[in-house]
């Protein structure tokens, strides 16, 4: 589903990531924290693809906001077993949205 985002400018966190091979727990955490991103402040929507590169882009009003879920106490202990035990490697990208537009039919 593509995120339905205010008009611009907003910012975009992009997240890519390459699993690893051990992945227990890594579904459940990921529902978890999208759950738990919905629930704050500044949070506006998420977009996720995973094949053989995931990407997740969530879109949030401020870079306070970002911070403030990166500092969260949940958001943190999953961010470590991501990098203890989930992940080859991943990639964030924290970007400031100046223009969008969209097509639907």
């Amino acid at each position: 589903m593509i995120a339905n985002t205010p008009k611009a400018p907003y910012y975009a966190v992009i997240f890519s990531t390459i699993v690893s091979d051990n992945l227990e727990g890594y579904e459940e955490t990921s529902k978890r924290m999208e759950v738990l991103a919905k629930q704050q402040k500044g949070y506006l929507g998420i977009e996720s693809a995973r094949f053989e590169i995931g990407i997740t882009v969530s879109y949030w009003e401020s870079l306070e906001d970002i911070v403030q879920w990166k500092n969260d106490v949940e958001h943190t202990e999953a961010r470590n077993k991501g990098r203890s035990m989930w992940y080859k490697k991943y990639q964030v990208r924290i970007c400031k949205v100046e223009r969008d537009y969209g097509f639907e039919n």
